[in-house]
C-alpha cells in the first residue's frame, strides 16, 4: 500500500485537518478535504492560504511552489467525494460519537482496502475501530500541533491492527518527513500520557500555593532547560483541551496523578481557557495573542529588607562547593573556602583557576578579572575564619547527619544576623535548621549543576525562616546574576518534585512494554521539544540518584503514583546506573 497511496482524504478542516492536509500536499500527494459545511471549508481554506503564506514570508516556500501546493488540495462538504481515496485521515473534534459517525459513513463509501487513520490524541482506536467492517485496517496517526512543523506522528496500533498495515503507515509517515513512534492503544499514548502527568502536578503545586506561576514555569525552564513553563503550555494548549484529556487518561488509568486538578475545572467554567480566550493562567493582551500583558506579571519577593552581603563562606569542595565559590568570587565578594584538609582546599582552589582558565582562552574573562577573582578566594581549614561571613553555604554530601554536624559547628562560631543556607537538593531544610540556636536565619539555597553555568536557584524557606533572610537571598542570587524562584520547604522543591514523578511515569511505561525507550524519548525530545528524552536524562542522573530522590518523594508524599518504579529498583541492584557505569537504560 505504501507505494500505491496518491490520493489522500482529511475530514476535517480544524487547525490539525488544515495542516496535516497541507503537510500531504507539501509531499507531493493529491488531497480530498472534507468539512460539514460552506463555512467550515471557507475557514480550513484560510488556515491553508495564511500557513502557507507564512511560509512564502519566511522563505520556506517560493511562489510556484505555494501556488503548486494549494492546487493540489480540493475541498468538498460530502464524504461521498472520498469515494477513490488511497488512505483517509480523520481530524474532527475530539468526540467518540462523531468519529464513530464518521467512520461507519467512509466504511460504506471507500474500497475494502482503503485504511483509516484517525489523528485523536485522547480516544480510543480500538473504540472508533468498532464502528467498521475493517477495525484491522484502523490505526492512530495522531500528528503534533503545527502539523506543517512538528516532525513527530505518534503510530497508534490496536490488539487487532493488522501488522502489515502498521509497516505501511510507518512508511508513510517517513515519506512525508516525519519521525513515526509505534505504540499501543492507551488514553494519551506516549507524549500526552507523560506530559499531561507532569502539567497536572504543576497546577496542583500552583493551586496549593507552593509557588507563584512564575517561578513554577522558570523553574521548569532554567533548571531543565524546557522550551515553555508548565503553566504557560497549559495556556497554550487549551485549558479545556488539557482537561479532556486528563479525564480520559483518569477513567482508564484510575491513577489519581491524573485526576484533573479542580482548580482546571473552575477556570474552565468561568471561561478562562488559555490563549485562545485571552485568559487562563497568565492574562494575554487579546484572544490567541501570545504576548502576556505587562500588567499581569507578578514582581519578585521584595528585596528591600535584605541584609547585606560581602563576604560569603562556601563549607565543602566538591562540584558543587567549588562551582558556588567560583560564582561568588566571579562576582566580586570575598569568599572563604571550608574543607576538611588544606590539600582539599586547594585543589578546589585549582579548579576554580582552571575555570577561569578556560574562560580566559575564549575570551569571555580578562586575564585581570580571572586574576582578581581567584585573589578573593580564601582556603581554610577552620570553621574559626568564618567567624565574620555575613552569608555561609553548606555544600556537603547528601548526608543529614553530615549537614547537622556543619549547621552545628556554624552555628558555634558564625556572628549573629549572618545567614545560614543549605544547597541540599532533597533533604528538608528545616533539619538542619534544627542543628542551630537561629532557625530563622537558615534557608535553602539550591544551585542547579554546574553552578557556574545553570542560572537557575531555587530559595528554599522553612516554616521558621525571618522574611529578610528570603529577601537577602533574593538580593543575591540577583547580584551573582542567577534567576531566584520561592517554594516552600518540601520534598523534591519545585524542580525535582514536577522532574522525577515524570521519569518515573517512563520507566512504568517501558515496564509495562507499551513502548520502547527509543520510543519513549524521541516522543519527548521531537514531540515535546525537550532537551533530553526520560531515558536519556535518567542515565546522565544516575539510576541509583533517580531512585533515592523517586523514593524520598514517596515517602514525603506517600502518592502511590510516586511509588518507584519496580523495574527502576531492579536496574539499580543489578549495578546499571547509568553513563557512569557504562550501562544504564541504555548501553555506553
Amino acid at each position: 500500500m505504501a507505494r500505491d497511496i496518491s490520493t489522500v482524504g482529511v475530514v476535517g478542516l480544524g487547525t490539525m485537518g488544515a495542516g496535516i492536509a497541507e503537510v500531504l500536499a507539501r509531499s507531493g500527494l493529491d488531497v480530498v478535504t472534507v468539512e460539514l459545511d460552506e463555512a467550515g471549508v471557507a475557514r480550513g481554506r484560510g488556515h491553508l492560504e495564511h500557513s502557507t503564506e507564512r511560509a512564502l514570508a519566511g522563505g520556506k516556500l517560493d511562489a510556484p511552489g505555494r501556488d503548486a501546493l494549494l492546487g493540489r488540495i480540493r475541498y468538498g462538504t460530502s464524504l461521498s467525494d472520498l469515494s477513490d481515496v488511497d488512505l483517509v485521515i480523520e481530524a474532527i473534534p475530539e468526540s467518540l460519537g462523531l468519529k464513530a459517525d464518521v467512520f461507519t459513513e467512509l466504511d460504506k463509501i471507500t474500497r475494502p482496502e482503503v485504511v483509516f487513520a484517525s489523528n485523536t490524541s485522547s480516544l480510543s482506536i480500538t473504540e472508533i475501530g468498532v464502528h467498521t467492517t475493517r477495525p484491522g485496517k484502523v490505526v492512530g496517526m495522531h500528528f503534533f500541533n503545527p502539523a506543517p512543523v512538528q516532525k513527530l506522528v505518534e503510530i497508534v496500533k490496536t490488539v487487532v491492527t493488522e501488522p502489515e498495515v502498521v509497516t505501511e503507515v510507518v512508511a508513510f509517515a517517513e515519506r512525508l518527513g516525519k519521525v513515526p513512534v509505534v505504540i499501543g492503544d492507551r488514553a494519551g499514548f506516549i507524549a500526552n500520557a507523560l506530559l499531561f502527568g507532569y502539567l497536572n502536578h504543576a497546577v496542583r503545586m500552583y493551586e496549593q500555593r507552593y509557588a507563584t506561576r512564575e517561578d513554577l514555569d522558570a523553574a521548569m525552564r532554567y533548571g531543565c532547560g524546557y522550551p515553555m513553563g508548565p503553566l504557560a503550555l497549559l495556556d497554550l494548549i487549551g485549558l479545556d483541551t488539557a482537561y479532556e484529556i486528563l479525564d480520559t487518561m483518569y477513567h482508564q488509568s484510575r491513577n489519581r496523578l491524573h485526576a484533573p486538578a479542580p482548580l482546571l475545572k473552575q477556570m474552565i467554567t468561568a471561561g478562562l481557557l488559555g490563549r485562545k480566550t485571552g485568559r487562563g493562567f497568565y492574562t494575554y493582551d487579546g484572544p490567541d495573542s501570545p504576548n502576556v500583558v505587562a500588567a499581569d506579571v507578578a514582581s519578585t519577593v521584595d528585596a528591600s529588607g535584605a541584609r547585606p552581603v560581602a563576604r560569603v563562606g562556601v563549607v565543602g569542595t566538591g562540584t558543587m562547593a567549588t562551582g558556588i565559590a567560583e560564582v561568588f568570587a566571579k562576582r566580586g565578594l570575598d569568599v572563604v573556602l571550608r574543607a576538611r584538609s588544606l590539600e582539599k582546599a586547594q585543589a578546589s582552589v585549582a579548579r576554580v583557576k582552571k575555570s577561569f582558565d578556560k574562560a580566559v582562552v575564549k575570551g569571555k574573562l580578562s586575564e585581570e578579572d580571572a586574576a582578581a577573582a581567584l585573589a578573593r578566594i580564601t582556603p581554610v581549614t577552620d570553621f574559626e575564619a568564618l567567624a565574620d561571613v555575613d552569608l555561609v553555604v553548606e555544600a556537603v554530601a547528601e548526608e543529614l547527619s553530615v549537614k547537622q554536624a556543619v549547621f552545628a559547628a556554624l552555628d558555634e562560631v558564625v556572628r549573629p544576623g549572618a545567614v545560614l543556607a543549605t544547597t541540599t537538593s532533597s533533604l528538608p531544610v528545616i533539619e538542619c535548621a534544627a542543628a542551630t540556636s537561629r532557625p530563622s536565619d537558615v534557608i535553602g539555597l539550591h544551585f542547579f549543576n554546574p553552578a557556574p553555568v545553570m542560572k537557575l536557584v531555587e530559595v528554599v524557606s522553612t516554616i521558621a525562616t525571618a522574611p529578610d533572610v528570603v529577601a537577602t537571598a533574593s538580593a543575591v542570587c540577583a547580584a551573582v546574576g542567577k534567576h531566584a524562584v520561592h517554594c516552600g520547604d518540601r520534598a523534591g522543591f519545585i524542580v525535582n518534585a514536577l522532574l522525577f514523578p515524570y521519569l518515573n511515569d517512563a520507566v512504568k511505561m517501558l515496564e509495562a512494554h507499551y513502548a520502547g525507550a527509543d520510543d519513549i524519548d524521541t516522543a519527548m525530545k521531537v514531540g515535546c521539544g525537550l532537551p533530553m528524552g526520560p531515558f536519556a536524562l535518567l542515565d546522565v542522573v544516575g539510576l541509583d540518584v533517580s531512585l533515592a530522590i523517586q523514593r524520598t518523594l514517596y515517602n514525603e508524599f506517600r502518592e502511590e503514583g510516586f511509588a518507584p518504579a519496580p523495574l527502576l529498583e531492579h536496574l539499580v541492584t543489578a549495578g546499571r546506573l547509568g553513563r557512569k557505569t557504562g550501562k544504564g537504560f541504555k548501553d555506553y
